[in-house]
This record gives C-alpha cells, structure tokens and sequence, in this order.
C-alpha cells in the first residue's frame, strides 16, 4: 500500500496550475457571529465540473503512460468523481467510461455525458459498481481510476488546502466531509504538513457513518448503501489507503442528521448567497452544531461541491 506524501501534493499541484481554478475562500460575518468562530469556507463549488472530484481526477489522468492513454479509463462514482473523470479525459484526449447508479442526480448524468464520457448505468442497492468497473477494465484493458482510494487521487485533493492556507494562513480547526476519504486524506497531510496543531475533523451524515464506526473500532467496517440526502456519502467503507490516513491524522468524525444538512444548504444560500449540494453542506452543518469547545477559532471548511440536482433543491427548500 502506498500511501501520498506531502511532496506528490506539491507535484499535484504543479500539474493544476493554470488547469484547476484556484477557488475562493468566503466568509460570513452572520455565520461567524452565529458560531462565536472565524468561518472560512475554501468554495470547490466554484471548482471546474463544479466540485473538488477534477483535482484528483486530472492529476491521476495526467500521470497515465501513453499506452494506457490510447486505451481510455474507466471509472465509477455517484457523480463528481464522474464528472472530474469525464471533464480530465476530455481535457488531455483520453477516452473514458464511468459506471454510474440509476438514481444519480439527473444534472450529474447529463453533465458526464457532456463531457465526452460514455456512461454505463447501473442499479446502487443491487449491483457492484467496482465490479462492473474491473469487468470493463479486464475486457478493454482500460486504467481503472477510483474515486477516493488511490495516492494520485488523494494528492490531487490535498492541493486544496495547499491552496487555502496560502490565502488565509494557519487554522485552528479544518472540516471536511468523508464519502470514501480522499478528500479528507490528501488534506490532512497537507494541513499537518504546514499547521502540525491544527485539528482534523472529517464530517458524515448519521446514517452514512462508516468513518466513525471504522476508526471507533480501529479498522474498517462496511455498512449497507445508506440512505442519506448527501449521495456523495452514499459510500459503504472507507479506502484502505484513506482509513490509514485518516487514523493518524483525524481528531475525529464528526456526525449531522439529514435534517441538519438541509438546514446547511438552505442557510449557506439565504445568507451566502451561494448554492452548495448536501454532501458540501454536511462540515457546514458540523460548524453550526458548534462544538463546546470551539469559540473563537479559525475554522477552515472545504465546502466540496454544488451539483445538486433541481428536484431535490426543490424539496430541501421547501
């Protein structure tokens, strides 16, 4: 197993630049007065394909041999890894396949195909989505890019925080939600890396709370697909390599109910102005919940994306 470092962050990085947009850092002063902390949220909303998934995504694609470009890649994902994938592929000339479930949000569907990606649909609570995938790697002899457990992904993600220390320093605190781990991990090396004392929390839904329960117990444990708003969480277990990291770099897992993260998305668009989708709002909802022993902070929170499909905004706001 081959964990990143913080060397391939800075090499991800390198490969970003003038690629990925350098996303901006907001801030809300009702937010912050709310909290009793200074709230900073790192906007990968405003990313390229509209989340975090293409620094990972391209960085991976860019660093495939010119063999394994010719025959293309295939991937899986609920939607913004999809998305990354499909976007990096089309970017760098690669041809790309991604497995997505039935009821992935209809904007995300649409925009992967956009993009030049073939998409093979299949069901999320009957099939195996890493199966279908490995099936189409054997057969077509295509690079299989997962979305979270793979160094080059990670390192990809951890450009974020690179990015966000830089323009608003050192942190006491950084949120991040966890769906398989990448994002968390690429991060947390980068934080701890730059800001030793900054505290790392990962943030899931109550009911999509295999992080919590892996690193309660000390290795990593399944669940079933769970049934949660934030389909980017709609993961059974953490990565082998995220969960190593995620062990020696996490203060802990934070947990929201459904319930608080549509309270997120709803407050972040009323006072922020900006639109974020659930699984984005989840460090959101962690930071409103205000932990007792956090007042007067610098919290950074990674807001990870906003492909919400209409539907469900729709439904959220009502």
């Amino acid at each position: 197993m081959t964990l990143p470092t913080f060397d391939d962050i800075k090499a991800a990085a390198a490969r970003l630049q003038g690629v990925a947009h350098r996303t901006p850092v907001l801030t809300s002063s009702f937010l912050n007065g709310l909290t009793g902390n200074h709230l900073f949220f790192k906007c990968e909303n405003f990313q390229r394909a509209g989340a975090f998934k293409f620094r990972g995504a391209y960085n991976a694609l860019a660093q495939l041999l010119p063999e394994q470009r010719r025959r293309g890649v295939v991937a899986y994902s609920s939607g913004n890894h999809a998305q990354g994938v499909a976007l990096a592929a089309k970017l760098l000339g690669i041809s790309a396949k991604i497995v997505m479930p039935t009821d992935a949000p209809a904007a995300k569907l649409a925009a992967t195909r956009g993009y030049g990606a073939e998409v093979i649909l299949y069901h999320r609570y009957e099939e195996d989505r890493a199966a279908i995938a490995r099936e189409i790697q054997q057969k077509e002899q295509r690079a299989l890019i997962p979305p979270f457990d793979h160094p080059h992904i990670i390192a990809g993600q951890g450009t974020i925080t690179l990015e966000l220390f830089e323009q608003v320093g050192t942190l006491d605190i950084l949120l991040a939600p966890v769906g398989g781990g990448g994002l968390i991990s690429g991060n947390a090396i980068a934080a701890h890396q730059l800001s030793p004392a900054t505290q790392i929390y990962g943030v899931e839904a109550e009911v999509a709370n295999d992080a919590y329960l892996s690193l309660q117990k000390g290795e990593r444990v399944s669940i079933p697909v769970p049934p949660t708003i934030a389909d980017g969480m709609q993961v059974t277990s953490p990565g082998e390599i995220t969960f190593a990291i995620m062990r020696e770099h996490l203060a802990g897992v934070l947990l929201v109910s459904e319930e608080e993260i549509k309270n997120a998305v709803r407050l972040v668009l009323e006072r922020m102005k900006i639109l974020i989708e659930p699984t984005a709002a989840v460090p959101v909802a962690a930071a409103l919940k205000n932990e007792p022993a956090w007042r007067g902070k610098r919290i950074g929170i990674i807001v990870s994306g906003g492909n919400i499909d209409m539907a469900k905004l729709v439904t959220i706001l009502a």
